[in-house]
């Protein structure tokens, strides 16, 4: 029997249904990097969240594998380019978890334009504060997209009903322009965006993509959401404009200070988290934009889908 390997702990439903398709399942929840090592040779798939990196170093010991299933979105713990020349398929669910980071994404835009978070630690202390916490409307504001795929095309599908005008940009992509958003240029999203939201995975391109330069280009001052990746953000140059009110608020479902796993962050965190952490115009959540009930079980769905499709090829 074909063997898979679990490096993380996922929905019960996926090693459910790879054992009807006759694969073998072992999952170690104890094992680090280099006790994966020493295994790897005996697996035709391995099944990923985060927990390690999936490197030249990992694949040239898996000799037998033949696919790779990351649950989720994000692959940048796979060296996908290498893989590929081994003829390795590699193969995430990003379909499961669009809907939970649309309506996360609105959430927190909502939170930020509103104050929420601040108005709720406010009542709960007994401080009642109305006209401080006046909020600011959606409708009648652009919305830059930056990212138009499963995740940027959620966003904007949530969006409507809110009479915003919604824009896009995506280097990878063309004449996708639909009901929910206009095709457009970056420098037409610097130039016409009161609120501006990240949707690109983490690749060298977009690491540290938004810097001091890239939010100076902005014509306006901002809102800025990120349920990307954190590296995307610069942290410091995000501070520094935030001071200088370039940058109005921001909601930041990931940090550039967590580790690979996304689990915890770095023990030693840096001033410019202390400053986020202590703004009324900052809405934080622990990278949960994805993270829902509802989103584990289709995250599960789409992607055994995926391997039954592969595995019949």
């Amino acid at each position: 029997m074909p063997k898979v390997l679990f490096i993380d702990s996922v929905h019960p439903m996926i090693r459910e249904e790879l054992l009807t398709m006759g694969f073998e399942c072992d999952f170690f929840p104890d094992y680090g990097r280099n006790d994966f090592l020493m295994l790897a040779e005996s697996y035709a798939g391995i099944i990923i969240r985060s927990k390690i990196r999936l490197d030249k170093e990992f694949l040239g010991k898996a000799t037998n594998l033949k696919f790779i299933a990351r649950v989720g979105s994000g692959m940048e713990n796979i060296d996908v380019v290498y893989a590929e020349k081994r003829g390795i398929r590699c193969l995430n669910s990003p379909e499961g978890n669009r809907d939970a980071v649309g309506e996360h994404t609105l959430g927190l835009l909502l939170s930020l334009l509103n104050h929420l978070n601040r108005a709720d630690r406010q009542v709960r202390s007994g401080i009642w504060i109305r006209e401080e916490n006046r909020g600011t409307e959606i409708k009648g504001k652009t919305i830059g997209i930056i990212g138009y795929g499963n995740m940027g095309s959620a966003f904007a599908q949530r969006l409507k009903g809110f009479e915003a005008r919604v824009i896009s940009y995506d280097k990878y992509k063309q004449n996708y322009s639909d009901g929910n958003t206009c095709e457009t240029s970056l420098e037409s999203i610097f130039d016409q965006s009161d609120i501006v939201s990240l949707h690109v995975p983490l690749t060298e391109e977009t690491t540290w993509m938004v810097d001091d330069s890239f939010l100076k280009r902005f014509r306006k001052n901002i809102w800025l959401i990120n349920t990307s990746r954190g590296k995307i953000i610069r942290t410091a140059d995000l501070v520094t404009n935030m001071i200088s009110g370039k940058v109005k608020g921001v909601a930041l479902d990931v940090l550039e200070y967590e580790d690979t796993s996304f689990e915890t962050m770095s023990a030693e965190l840096p001033p410019e988290l202390s400053y986020l952490t202590a703004s009324d115009h900052v809405v934080l959540t622990p990278h949960i934009a994805g993270w829902t009930f509802e989103s584990n079980e289709k995250l599960a769905r789409v992607l055994v889908e995926k391997i039954r499709v592969t595995s019949d090829k």
